[in-house]
């Protein structure tokens, strides 16, 4: 099913954007400007359009989502019938050639949280 708009969230650099579903998927995402062509597009159509996605194999669902304070780093949580994903994304400002930055921090089994 598709997102609607209010469940995305913005990671940007000043130069380029991305558009982050509470799911963990980046599903926009243009580089390296905002008029650039866009290498992921399933918010336009469906994952086949290209996204990114990181989320528990075993039924994923949101478990909460916010900013870091003051920051555009945007922290997804994730759980899953085999535990929870913590999916960090940012993209600096201060590179020469913008590059997104994401991470995640996975928790043992029986949905232990991630620290």
């Amino acid at each position: 099913m598709p997102l609607l708009v209010e469940d995305y969230a913005i990671i940007g650099d000043r130069a380029s954007a991305a558009l982050v579903g509470v799911d963990g998927s980046v599903d926009w995402l243009c580089l390296p400007r905002f008029d650039s062509g866009a290498c992921f597009a399933a918010l336009l159509g469906t994952p086949d359009n290209g996204r990114w996605l990181v989320a528990p194999e075993h039924n994923p669902r949101p478990a909460g989502r916010r900013y870091r304070e003051d920051s555009l780093v945007l922290e997804t949580r994730l759980a899953g019938d085999d535990g929870e994903v913590l999916v960090i994304d940012t993209s600096p400002t201060s590179s020469t050639c913008p590059t997104p930055w994401r991470a995640s921090l996975s928790g043992g089994g029986s949905g232990s949280p991630c620290a």
